[in-house]
Order: C-alpha cells, then sequence, then structure tokens
C-alpha cells in the first residue's frame, strides 16, 4: 500500500485539510500524520517522511536537495499552495520525483478582506473598536465613501480579476498594471506602475514574488502615491521594502497601509510594522475561509488519486522528469 505522508501539523490540519479531504485520501493509502509543528526544518521532514512514496505538504515544509537526496522512496510531493518556491525543483528531477502544486481557489476569500480592510481604512472601524475596547472614547473623524474611489490593482491574476468586478459595483474606478495580466482585462484602464500609484486612493498588491518584484513597492514608489492614500499588502512580504513603509507611515508619505503578509515566518506580518498605529495588520488569513483549504485539499486528492491508479496528475510541475512514477505503476 502507497504510504503518504501529510507534512500538516494538528492545528494546519485544522485550518487547511479538513476532515473530508483527510478521509478521501485515507482511501488512497495508508497516511502517516505529522504529530507536531510543520516540519520547517528540513531534517525534520525527512525524519518524518522515512519510507514514504508521497508527500503531501503544506507549504511551510521546505524542500531543498537535502530532502530528495535522503529519501529514496520518495514518488511524488504535492504541494497544499501555489507557492512552490521553497522546493528544489531541479534536486526534485535529478531524483525522478514528482511536484505537484494547487490551483488558487481563494480569489473570492481574498478579494472580500480587500474590500473589508478598504472599508476599515476608510472609516477608522479598526481605531474605533480598539478604543472603544481599552475602555475610552474613540476619536470622532470624518470617513470616505469607496464610491468614486481609485482602485488600483498591481497584478492582475485570479485574486485581480474576481476584485475588480467587486470594487466596480461599490461605484469604485479601477485600474490595473500588469505587463502580463493572467485574466483578461477587458476595458480596464492599464497603466504603468508609475501612473497607477499617483492615481489610486488605494493601492492593492497582488503581483507574484519573484525575482523581477522583489522589492517593487520601495520608497520612490510609496512616495509616488498620493498622501491621504492606503497601500494594501495582500500578496507576499517580499514585494515591499518594509523600511521604506514604515518610513512612509512615519512621515505621512501616505494615509496608512493594511496587510496579510509580511517578511515574518509562513509569510506572517512583521509584529513591529504590524503594531504601527497606521497599519491594519491580519495574520496571513486573507484565504483563509472554509471554500478556499478545501479547493486546495482537494486538488492535492485528486493529484494523489490519479498518481495511484497511474494517470497523469493535474497540475504538475514536472511530470517528463518524474521517472520513478513508474514504481506505483507496476
Amino acid at each position: 500500500m502507497t504510504t503518504i505522508l501529510l507534512t500538516h501539523s494538528p492545528l494546519a490540519r485544522q485550518n487547511y485539510y479538513g476532515d473530508a479531504a483527510l478521509q478521501a485520501l485515507g482511501e488512497l493509502g495508508e497516511v502517516r500524520l505529522n504529530p507536531g509543528a510543520d516540519p520547517a526544518d528540513p531534517a525534520d521532514l525527512i525524519r518524518l517522511a522515512q519510507g514514504c512514496q508521497i508527500i503531501v505538504s503544506s507549504r511551510l515544509a521546505a524542500a531543498p536537495a537535502q530532502v530528495f537526496d535522503a529519501l529514496p522512496d520518495l514518488v511524488a510531493f504535492c504541494r497544499v499552495a501555489v507557492d512552490i518556491r521553497n522546493i528544489d525543483v531541479d534536486a526534485a528531477n535529478r531524483h525522478g520525483v514528482l511536484v505537484t502544486h494547487a490551483t488558487p481557489g481563494f480569489a473570492a476569500s481574498v478579494s472580500e478582506w480587500i474590500i473589508g480592510v478598504m472599508i476599515d481604512a476608510a472609516r477608522g472601524i479598526s481605531q474605533s473598536a480598539a478604543a472603544y475596547w481599552r475602555g475610552d472614547a474613540p476619536v470622532i473623524a470624518m470617513g470616505r465613501e469607496l464610491r468614486g474611489a481609485t482602485l488600483g490593482i498591481i497584478g492582475h491574476g485570479h485574486i485581480g480579476g474576481y476584485l475588480a468586478p467587486l470594487a466596480g459595483a461599490l461605484g469604485m474606478r479601477v485600474v490595473i498594471s500588469d505587463p502580463k495580466p493572467e485574466q483578461d482585462p477587458g476595458d480596464l484602464p492599464r497603466l504603468s506602475l508609475e501612473a497607477l500609484l499617483a492615481e489610486s486612493d488605494y493601492v492593492v498588491c497582488l503581483a507574484p514574488a519573484n525575482a523581477r518584484t522583489a522589492n517593487l513597492i520601495d520608497a520612490a514608489a510609496l512616495r509616488r502615491m498620493k498622501r491621504d492614500a492606503f497601500f494594501i499588502n495582500a500578496s507576499r512580504g517580499e514585494l515591499v521594502d518594509e523600511d521604506a513603509l514604515r518610513a512612509a507611515l512615519d512621515e505621512g508619505w501616505i494615509a496608512g497601509c493594511a496587510m496579510d503578509v509580511g517578511r515574518a515566518q509562513d509569510q506572517m506580518p512583521t509584529p513591529a510594522l504590524a503594531g504601527h498605529p497606521r497599519v491594519i495588520a491580519t495574520p496571513h488569513i486573507g484565504g483563509l475561509t472554509p471554500a478556499a483549504s478545501m479547493h486546495q485539499a482537494m486538488d492535492t486528492v485528486a493529484q494523489v488519486r490519479a498518481i495511484v491508479r497511474g494517470e497523469a496528475p493535474p497540475h504538475a510541475v514536472n511530470l517528463d522528469n518524474a521517472t520513478r512514477l513508474r514504481r506505483l505503476r507496476a
């Protein structure tokens, strides 16, 4: 029988790999559950995965070359996330190990989070609530409507394609900046990044994280924004120069910021920056809803099902190099 390691900690299973997915996975092989924390240290992953043919992995479980070097029985590494940057695919290729990833199932949940923090920023909801919780009287301040405001979306992929019509339904003007949009922008104005930053009342960063986009939002970018504009990061922490963002907040280059990601572990917001009085921060939960979690968990179930049946799995990264698959087809 095929042995499958699920790397998720008990808490991560609760949030990202629910009972229905776990039951479905259990029908495909012997599932070995991780009793402790997600194995961020490759040595822990190697220890847990000894003798396993398939690893179903949380995004925290890094797989550098040493993982593939140390697991001769491994046939497939299935990531329950879109991001596979901490998997050494070249090393997997050398050993003939299949790598797969999940598809984005979180466009609705992240888009709704973005709408929520825009309303919060515009009306000071978090600040008023915090004042009441402290026993203080909140400041009565004039709010802003989203209607008539300009939303600038940097990166028009799955989330941007879902967010744009939501914002339009609220009466916002939507503009995008993306040299190669994944989703059809239709009649949305496509601007240069510089023009988008200068025109937008809300700037939402949804660009992918790669070498080209590292520190995309730096001091120069933040200085191009309106002084009463809000910056929102729902993508990856690496896209933002956090020293520049802190300066922008301290010195009033922008009105404020909302972030669900940052440079702390597991893409969490950096605590010191998250605690800034001009920041609305959440602990990387923009995509944490039952529907979104189930989508990605069931993606991996479908992949494992295909693998054990000897079929080409969906969303494979390196199928042509996955020579060990024949072991499960014998």
